[in-house]
């Protein structure tokens, strides 16, 4: 089982930038795909990005160019670096993982294990 815990949301102004945070703990290995998913009002839950054990990445096309997903030296503490932020990423974003080193598509079903969520707020 793996605990999740993000970090890092708040209220930026339109184009500026923002770092999540997302430490786990609770497992023996580090076999996991990690990943950020976000979600507005009613929206449906939106998958943004994932990264693997040996680091390669996913982004849905929306933030491709404008938010990296990297790992710590330790493999457990996921960030993501979200710059050029519009009014549209507002939402709370949440960490999730899978017990899988290929990562499965963006789908939130994909994904047995979620953090709380951080708020996100980019004004206009």
């Amino acid at each position: 089982q793996a605990q999740l815990v993000a970090s890092g949301g708040g209220s930026v102004q339109a184009g500026g930038s923002l770092k999540l945070s997302c430490a786990a703990s609770g497992y023996t290995d580090s076999v996991y795909c990690m990943a950020w998913f976000r979600q507005d009002s009613d929206q449906a839950r939106e998958g943004v990005a994932s990264i693997n054990l040996s680091g390669w990445t996913n982004y849905t096309d929306s933030v491709k160019g404008r938010f990296t997903l990297f790992k710590s030296n330790r493999q457990r503490t996921v960030y993501l670096q979200m710059n050029s932020l519009k009014p549209e990423d507002t939402g709370i974003y949440y960490c999730a993982a899978v017990l899988s080193n290929r990562c499965p598509p963006l789908e939130a079903r994909q994904f047995p294990f979620w953090g709380q969520g951080t708020q996100v707020t980019v004004n206009a």
